[in-house]
């Protein structure tokens, strides 16, 4: 099963989608709250250059994008085979 992390913050109704999903398909997830910032905010802003919302999803190490851009590799049958993988 691949990895996923997902950084994420207090109360987000679009993180409470993505991790939703992501269990739907029973995936483990790695979660980071970074509601009050901190080093874990830092590195997703690294990872995932200009992207400064959450949630911010990454499937073994890619960067995946936030939950509209999840939910839209979930339609075009993406998501299943990177999860398998």
């Amino acid at each position: 099963m691949a990895k996923v992390e997902i950084y994420t913050k207090f109360l987000c109704p679009y993180c409470t989608r993505a991790k939703s999903l992501l269990r739907s398909k029973g995936v483990e997830v790695t979660e980071y709250d970074i509601t009050m910032g901190g080093p874990k905010r830092d590195e997703m802003l690294a990872r995932a250059p200009g992207r400064t919302t959450v949630p911010q999803v990454f499937i073994d190490g890619r960067h995946i994008g936030g939950s509209d851009d999840l939910a839209a590799l979930d339609r075009a049958g993406g998501l299943d085979p990177l999860l398998a993988a």
